[in-house]
């Protein structure tokens, strides 16, 4: 059975392949390419994982993450909100070689579960993201960047109903965290 999961790590990791491929081209077209962590997921139990690759001022990241929303971003009666993410991302940078203030969007798509009294609920959610940043470089390769971001609900399940009550999913979802990358 083909999953969405599957499919992203499908893309994923075709990525991963295309990015080692491109490498010895970089030095001719100035290509820029590598990956991420965001310490977000990995602090609520989950992961977090991108790709990129960019020239000039503009970069394209994929992303794929698995997120435990914090207890202050749930409800009462309900826990357990789970989110697994994909995005497509477009990033500007003010700066020609990818560092320094940042501003992004693109597209998300989240599929969640969530539980109150006992039962678990999924749900699938399509959001718009807009973010900035700034990427500090530590080394010739390595860079943080804390950022912050704010998505919109464009579509899919906005009432979610499990264990008797009917958890509304809400229009803007903020995310404040901090990046961990390399450049290949």
């Amino acid at each position: 059975m083909i999953t969405s999961k599957s499919i992203v790590l499908k893309i994923f990791f075709s990525l991963l392949v295309l990015l080692f491929a491109i490498r010895p081209v970089q030095a001719q077209q100035k290509i820029q390419a590598g990956v991420e962590l965001d310490a977000l997921p990995y602090l609520t139990g989950g992961y977090f994982g991108a790709v990129w690759a960019g020239k000039g001022h503009m970069r394209a990241r994929l992303l794929y993450a698995k997120v435990h929303m914090p207890k202050f971003m749930v409800p009462a009666g309900f826990s357990g909100n789970t989110v697994r993410s994909v995005a497509l991302m477009a990033d500007y940078f003010l700066k020609k070689k990818l560092t320094g203030f940042w501003l992004g969007s693109g597209v998300v798509y989240w599929d969640g579960t969530l539980r109150a009294n006992e039962q678990t609920a999924s749900y699938h959610t399509y959001l718009l993201n807009g973010s900035m940043g700034y990427a500090v470089n530590l080394s010739k390769r390595f860079y943080l960047s804390p950022w912050a971001g704010l998505s919109f609900r464009l579509g899919g399940d906005q009432n979610i109903r499990t264990g008797g009550e009917t958890y509304r999913a809400p229009f803007l979802n903020p995310e404040l965290s901090l990046k961990f990358g390399y450049r290949f």
